[in-house]
């Protein structure tokens, strides 16, 4: 009890500041803090554009993670990437340092949890105003207790995670006129998805990724199998692509081999998040668990089948926004093993046949 009082007392102190009033006259810089996953900045994406859009004049800079910063290439509502190397705040001092110097107006930071090493970040970095979205207490202290914050954003319980963030733009009287997600592949991505496709023309390519967000919450080999030749007993015209990062692509080569079915592809070895997008952009649907991969392919409104584990606050969340798509739920909270392969199969089937019509 006195070690998470002491910890309480500590955080107050790290988090006491003077607060003033907000005025938007005053901002010509914004930092965003995003240096987590993929799926986290793709859904972020609606929030640069719209700022940028409605104040062309702010200079807008992102702070990301080695693996996520690609999702912001060939962007033109983002001026600068700032990338968060070692992850760790001893690693990364001389970057916060360098840019605590450029004196930002403004900085957005999207935790939503009070999390000490992200607090020390906003010490260290020290922008004139903080707006921060709501957060789940700690140590006995909720995250509207905390004095860092000049704008603290509260949310709904209905809220998806991309309407959340979009309301840290609510301080800057921005009204979203777009909620879509943006991702810009270059032309020679394109071509390279376009080319590696002709060889399947005439066939509706169905893409399938069997990476789900964490470990445990995989498509594994045995409904891989019970999935293709499921839609192909349905549909001869499909073709069947198994998508891959590089890391695992030869994996995916190996395993598409042992499966004996003609119908079956590996994808090329994609080399960047742009790389893998270029290709699921040509998709007619694509089958996957929750992951990164749902957004990607909601940026394009590709035809989605996701798996997810039976979490109705996660799913809330983290629910694909292209206008075409269907979740089968696990029966089980914690793990993607509990799905049923035949409801698959019949969403599938229908989302082809709804959005071709």
């Amino acid at each position: 009890m006195l070690s998470k009082k002491i910890k309480a007392y500590f955080l107050r102190l790290l988090t006491r500041k003077k607060t003033s009033s907000f005025n938007i006259k005053n901002v010509k810089s914004v930092l965003f803090l995003r240096y987590d996953r993929i799926g986290d900045m793709v859904m972020t994406t609606p929030v640069f554009r719209e700022l940028k859009l409605a104040f062309p004049e702010i200079y807008i800079s992102v702070l990301a993670s080695k693996v996520n910063r690609g999702v912001l290439v060939n962007n033109p509502y983002v001026d600068k990437v700032y990338i968060n190397y070692k992850n760790n705040l001893f690693g990364d001092l001389p970057s916060l340092l360098k840019l605590r110097k450029k004196n930002f107006d403004v900085c957005v930071e999207f935790d939503h949890s009070v999390i000490p090493h992200a607090i020390i970040r906003l010490r260290i970095i020290k922008p004139k105003k903080i707006i921060s979205v709501a957060k789940e207490g700690r140590y006995g202290i909720s995250g509207k207790d905390l004095e860092l914050y000049d704008v603290y954003i509260e949310k709904s319980k209905e809220d998806h995670f991309r309407d959340i963030w979009l309301n840290t733009l609510n301080p800057f009287n921005v009204k979203p006129k777009s909620k879509k997600y943006d991702l810009f592949c270059d032309n020679q991505q394109k071509k390279k998805a376009v080319d590696f496709l002709l060889q399947f023309q005439e066939k509706i390519i169905i893409g399938i990724n069997l990476e789900g967000a964490v470990k445990g919450k995989n498509i594994t080999s045995e409904k891989l199998k019970e999935i293709c030749s499921g839609i192909y007993q349905v549909n001869k015209d499909v073709q069947i692509i198994l998508l891959s990062s590089p890391n695992i692509y030869a994996d995916i080569v190996r395993l598409t081999k042992n499966m004996h079915l003609p119908y079956v592809f590996p994808s090329y070895k994609t080399e960047s998040i742009l790389d893998a997008a270029a290709l699921i952009q040509n998709l007619q649907l694509i089958i996957t668990p929750d992951t990164s991969i749902v957004h990607i392919a909601s940026a394009f409104d590709i035809p989605i089948v996701s798996i997810h584990e039976k979490n109705n606050d996660s799913f809330r969340l983290f629910a694909p926004k292209s206008k075409y798509s269907k979740t089968v739920f696990s029966e089980f909270s914690d793990r993607l093993d509990g799905y049923n392969v035949d409801i698959i199969i019949k969403e599938s089937i229908n989302l082809l046949k709804n959005h071709e019509g």
